[in-house]
Order: structure tokens, then sequence, then C-alpha cells
């Protein structure tokens, strides 16, 4: 398999920490100086030179990746293993498990079943599903620190087996991404006077502790607090409400001004959404409203019922956005237009709602679903990048339920977080915004940027 710089031996993808560049942070791509697969049932047999590497658990197949890092002189940041399942299969159900290694001299085209170097590190990663053609990404950052040559190995316990595009594919071979630099710790400072805050994030409430950690962070932030929807899990029901969201989130609820989601629909008519946030909810039963923060007009909408063109929803959409006098709007709700979640895939439904939003220059989107978080650039309606009127989209789902991983990478996405509980949080200026994802206690994953409303 041909050629590049630096030493690791995996072959996929899974959960992934990508960080947006900062001021002074520079990104490095390197591609394998070697990769291989081995064959239980066909021991002794060498496939260094093959266009493809597999996981497979009938017969028994891994794989091996290896880069070599040069050059590098600040600070590692982010450290990102990008691998393209093939074209001619079917994909697999299961993309595969990719481990550290720690022996980093193993042959590319010496390593067969019978002499395979062991793959005997921590778990970088694990894949899920993974479709022909598809981009996907795991996070190495904790394997790769600096210069130096690195290993991974990729294993698969399902008989449908992954295949991806090897060094030896050429504009499709495997890539180690680093960004270097420095990344300011994020700071929770007191906007000036006069510009307000709105932070939260969806995907919130369960048994478990991610929401007590992202309600520890809201202590801290002064503002207005939105909730992206599945505010408590699994149901919606008042007895979930009153057991795990009151005591963490719920502390804040005088000022959270939500939006449902598809779990505080599994009760019926989300009548323990509507009875708990009662008036900041919205009409009952709508679930959409507006309101003003400074010179900014904000939406929240509901995905969970009729978005088509024509429908109530999108009909008062427009005429709320035709009257509202200020010259900055966001908006947010549940199901995402946009997003490369391998849980929950774009939601073509919410079309009618960008497209109005668009039509009427609005500047910022947020939604949840998938629980992660990913920044895009700003697009059209279409997905298409537009620097001039395009709305930047967020997804904002790592309020507290368990993370999901990321799959096929949508273009224009800039920023990805699979394991750090956050807020996000949008200080409005008169005609600007910053955003910042704010992580929970002992991470240090960030994402803050600016941009102009139009």
């Amino acid at each position: 398999m041909a050629g590049g710089a630096v030493a690791l031996t995996a072959v996929a993808v899974a959960g992934l920490l990508t960080t947006a560049p900062v001021a002074t942070a520079a990104t490095t791509t390197f591609t394998p100086v070697a990769d291989t697969y081995v064959q239980s049932n066909t021991a002794s047999t060498n496939y260094g030179t093959s266009t493809q590497f597999v996981v497979d658990n009938s017969p028994v197949r891994q794989s091996f990746l290896k880069f070599t890092v040069s050059g590098v002189t600040d600070p590692v940041t982010s450290a990102k293993l990008r691998i393209r399942a093939i074209t001619n299969n079917n994909g697999s159900s299961n993309g595969g498990t990719f481990k550290a290694m720690t022996n980093t001299t193993w042959s590319e085209t010496g390593t067969t079943w019978n002499n395979k170097p062991a793959i005997d590190g921590a778990t970088l990663g694990t894949l899920g599903s993974v479709v022909p053609d598809g981009w996907y990404e795991i996070d190495v950052t904790s394997l790769v620190t600096g210069n130096g040559t690195f290993s991974v190995g990729a294993t698969s316990p399902n008989n449908d087996g992954a295949y991806y595009d090897s060094r030896e594919s050429g504009a499709d071979a495997p890539q180690l991404v680093i960004t270097t630099g420095t990344t300011p710790p994020p700071t929770t400072t007191p906007p000036p006077s006069g510009d307000p805050v709105l932070v939260g994030a969806g995907d919130i409430s369960n048994s478990g502790t991610g929401d007590t950690s992202t309600a520890n962070l809201l202590d801290n932030i002064p503002g207005t607090v939105f909730t992206a929807g599945d505010n408590v899990y699994d149901s919606g029901t008042a007895t979930e409400f009153a057991t795990y969201y009151d005591p963490t989130w719920g502390r804040h609820k005088a000022r959270t001004r939500p939006a449902p989601g598809n779990h505080d629909y599994n009760t019926s008519g989300a009548t323990g959404y509507y009875n708990y946030f009662g008036a900041n909810a919205g009409p009952s039963g709508q679930g959409y409203y507006s309101y003003d923060l400074g010179n900014w007009h904000v939406v929240s909408l509901n995905s969970e019922v009729n978005m088509a063109v024509g429908s109530p929803q999108e009909q008062w959409l427009r005429s709320n956005l035709a009257a509202s006098t200020k010259p900055c709007t966001l908006a947010y709700w549940h199901k995402p237009r946009f997003t490369s979640g391998a849980n929950h895939a774009p939601d073509t439904s919410t079309g009618p709602l960008v497209q109005a939003l668009y039509d009427n220059n609005a500047d910022v989107i947020v939604a949840g679903h998938n629980h992660q978080y990913e920044r895009f650039a700003p697009m059209n309606p279409g997905g298409q990048l537009d620097t001039t009127r395009g709305i930047r989209h967020f997804v904002a789902g790592m309020g507290g339920a368990s993370h999901y991983s990321f799959g096929t990478i949508m273009p224009n996405s800039e920023a990805r977080n699979s394991d750090t509980y956050g807020v996000l949080k949008f200080t409005l200026h008169a005609n600007s915004y910053d955003w910042q994802f704010v992580p929970e206690a002992g991470k240090t994953y960030a994402d803050s940027g600016t941009t102009s409303c139009h």
C-alpha cells in the first residue's frame, strides 16, 4: 500500500473529536506509510499491496494502519483518522473497533495472519453502520500526541465485513488530520452590559449524570436558557420530568424557553412537557412561539408536528418572521436538517422551515436529536456553502443523554465532538453573535467564533 508520513495501524472510524481551528491553530494531513489486513483462513498470505483493508468476523480479518508524524512543533490539539468505505460493496452494519497498538515496526508487505502484531492498546473508537463511498472519522488524539510513528489495529465482531480504501487507492487513501496550536480555555465571563446571552442544549435528562454536569454549567452562565428537544427520557412523562429533569435543569426553569422532541411526544400530546413548562413552552399542543432578546428575534419551533409548506406552523413562521423588526434571527428545534450523526439521518421534513428562515435572512439554526455537537458553515437550504445569506447550523445534542457516534461527514461540517457533554452559549450582539461550546468539568473540548448578522 503506497506511502505517506505517520505510522498508524488501524482502519476505521468511530466517535470523533473534531475541534475547529483557532487563530493560532494549524492543520496538517498525513497519509499512511503502511496499511494492510490479515485473514484467518489464508494465514500465510500477505495483503499489503491490496487497494482495500477489511474488518470481518467470517472469516476473521484484522486491519492495520501506520502513520509517521514529523515536523510538528506546536502542541497537538486534535488528531483524526479519516477512512473511506469502498464503492463496490454494500457497506456493513458494523464498521469495526479501533485500538492503539504498541508495535510500530510491522511490515506492510511482510505481515500475515501467522505473524500479525498484537492489537493490544486502548480502544480509540467503535464505528456503527457504514455505507459505500462514506468517509468516517475516529478521534486518535489520545494516541497521536506529537512527532513519531503510530499504529492502530481494527477488528469486528460482525460477520458482515466492512471494506475501506487503502493507501494504494490514491485520492481515497486514509488520512491522519492533525491540528496544532494553542486553544484558549473556555470561559463563561458575563458579556458586556446590554448583550444578552442564550445558552442551552438538547437531549438532556435521564438516569445518568450527564444532565447534572451540564446543569452545573448553567449555574454559572447568566441569560436565557433554551432546550432543543428530548428534554427527558424515555417518554416525557410527568414522573420523568419530576425525577430526572427537575433536580438538574429544572432549577433554571423560570428562565428556560424550551422546544419539544420526539421523546417528549412519547407521552400522548406531549402533555408531560406542556404541563411542566407551562406558558414558557408557548401555546399548549402547538409548541412553536417566538420572543426577542436585544436586537435578536428568537423562534422556538416544533419538529414533531406538521412542517410542510402550507401547514399551520410554516404559515405562522413566515408571518412571524415578516412581522419582526429585529435585524438578527435565531431559530431552534429538535430534528436537524443537516447532521453527520450515525444514529439519525438529516431530516428533510424540516426543509420548509429552513426555507422560510432563509427567505427572511435568518442567521442561526440550532437542533438536537443526535447526541453530539456539530457546527456547519453558513449554508443555503440545499446544503451548499453560502457566505452571503447562508444560515449557520448547529447540532447541540450534548445536554446529558449518552453520546452517539458520527457517520458520513457532510459537506460544510466544520467542528464535531461526540464524547463531551456541554452547553452551547450565544452572546447576542447588536449586529453579530459569538458562539461557544462550554464543556463539562474535566473536559477540554472547545469551539468558538464570531459571525456578523446578515
